[in-house]
């Protein structure tokens, strides 16, 4: 549908970008980026000008940031973007007499988490580690199966009876967008950079997010004078001033 539109996709990294100063009349030191230099997969170099820059680069967010200014000067742009891969496991497994098809996204009060996956008795479910020690690697995307046995397996059962004869079909692992300051959404433009849009940090509840973030970056692109939803609160601001929003059981 987008390249119906006229949307273009280009195979390249980003390696950095061009920036330049803003209009004279705008206060203090902000500045805009003019282009972004990438480099493709035979590995040429090119730029592209640009008049809106969206960071939506997942959990490779924060090294773009990085590029952008963010994190490597003074003062707003002393504080990096605080979004890093993180790896978590995704278990399928069947069960003949489970819940049914009404069966919501089900989240239990130690964050394991299962939803009904088609008509089948199939599964879904996963957990994030209950702390920083535990947190698995990020060099590979091997699954790491004895969590599931020792940690996801149990708390199933306990919550639903019949998930104690299950049987494990499947199971992949990838890579969240973790905001380590509070765990949740940043998004908007940053303070300095004028025209680079954030829109980071919501894994964990991406599923539920996704449509409203995608509404708001458009109308953040477009300069709409009103937001069809308020989101300045998981603006980076929030970071620059040290406070949190945080939540339970964000999965």
């Amino acid at each position: 549908r987008n390249i119906g539109l006229g949307v273009r996709y280009i195979d390249a990294e980003v390696i950095g970008f061009t920036k330049k100063l803003s209009a004279p009349e705008t206060i203090g030191n902000q500045y805009v980026l003019a282009s972004v230099i990438s480099r493709d997969t035979d590995g040429d170099m090119f730029e592209t000008n640009c008049h809106q820059v969206v960071n939506c680069a997942g959990p490779w967010a924060g090294q773009i940031g990085e590029l952008a200014g963010m994190g490597t000067e003074t003062g707003a742009l002393s504080i990096p973007l605080p979004v890093v891969p993180r790896k978590r496991f995704i278990y399928a497994y069947h069960c003949h007499n489970g819940p049914g098809i009404s069966t919501p996204l089900t989240v239990d009060i130690t964050g394991t988490y299962f939803r009904r996956e088609g008509l089948g008795g199939m599964y879904i479910c996963g957990a994030s580690p209950e702390s920083e020690e535990e947190e698995p690697s990020i060099e590979n995307l091997d699954v790491d199966y004895e969590f599931f046995n020792e940690k996801i397996w149990p708390r199933l059962a306990h919550r639903i009876p019949a998930f104690e004869n299950i049987k494990l079909k499947s199971a992949w692992a990838g890579y969240y967008d973790y905001n380590v300051w509070d765990q949740n959404l940043i998004i908007g433009p940053h303070p300095v950079i004028t025209n680079f849009l954030l829109a980071n940090g919501m894994s964990g509840h991406g599923l539920q997010q996704s449509i409203c973030v995608g509404n708001a970056i458009s109308e953040m692109i477009l300069n709409a004078d009103t937001y069809t939803v308020d989101l300045s609160r998981f603006n980076f601001d929030r970071i620059i001033r040290r406070e949190k929003i945080l939540e339970d059981f964000i999965v």
